[in-house]
């Protein structure tokens, strides 16, 4: 219990400190230096102002300084990170474990992606790319450790060429109108993390959720048809569920065929 409590903790402040990397990412400044500020007045933040949820709280959600209001992004992704910080230690069930903290990375990367391509419309290289290099070096490692079998890997690979493969077609073929390129970085990067058949499951999931939530938003108007719908926090929040949950939908399918 303790230890849920701790990494519940630690998902909170890496959550403040995403929050911190989305809008410096944005505003093309470091994420590694400076002193952090309201996106308002600029004003420099003092340590009761840095309080992950708390903070936001007991300012009610406004400013200190210029008593503009704080964006519910920050308290509802710290939230979000710590739930999903907790989630993977209990489905994991190690605190200390390489695995365990490979995964918190993995997820605080496509933690975000999702905000950044929802707020933005891209998915950051500076954020893909490195996410990429984590995955296969911890591919590697899972091999030559004999966490998993050559046969795994081969399919691990396939499945992320093949993921790529699939989306790079339609970025081609649509010229970029029905996706940018940014999604096929993203499903190479999906392949790598789920192998198979948990990447199929993964982008499944993300067209099915991109399209009931793409009709209801054209149904309340919110977006006509042909409007840019970001797609990257479709397939993260498939991504994150296949993690999870992906065996058991594949046992549940399988069972209906049955």
């Amino acid at each position: 219990m303790i230890e849920l409590i701790l990494i519940f903790i630690l998902g909170l402040i890496i959550g403040s400190f995403l929050n911190c990397v989305i809008w410096r990412l944005y505003k093309e400044e470091s994420f590694i230096v400076g002193r952090s500020y309201c996106p308002h007045c600029h004003h420099g933040l003092g340590l009761w102002d840095l309080f992950p949820v708390l903070s936001f709280v007991f300012l009610r959600g406004k400013c200190r300084y210029c008593k503009r209001k704080i964006s519910l992004q920050y308290p509802l992704i710290e939230l979000i990170t710590a739930i999903i910080f907790s989630l993977v230690f209990i489905y994991l069930g190690s605190i200390f474990s390489l695995q365990l903290i490979f995964w918190l990375i993995i997820m605080a990367f496509l933690i975000v992606i999702f905000v950044f391509d929802l707020k933005y419309f891209i998915i950051p290289d500076e954020v893909v790319y490195p996410a990429i290099f984590l995955s296969i070096i911890w591919l590697l490692y899972s091999f030559f450790n004999g966490m998993i079998s050559s046969h795994e890997i081969i399919l691990t690979i396939a499945s992320s060429l093949g993921a790529a493969l699939f989306f790079f077609l339609i970025w081609f073929f649509s010229k970029g109108m029905a996706m940018g390129f940014g999604d096929v970085k993203l499903a190479l990067l999906i392949g790598l993390l789920l192998g198979f058949p948990n990447t199929i499951v993964a982008l499944f999931l993300g067209f099915l959720l991109g399209a009931i939530i793409g009709s209801v938003a054209v149904f309340l108007k919110r977006k006509g048809f042909g409007s840019e719908v970001p797609f990257a926090p479709f397939l993260v929040v498939g991504t994150i569920i296949s993690f999870f949950f992906g065996n058991n939908i594949i046992n549940w399918y399988f069972s209906l065929m049955v």
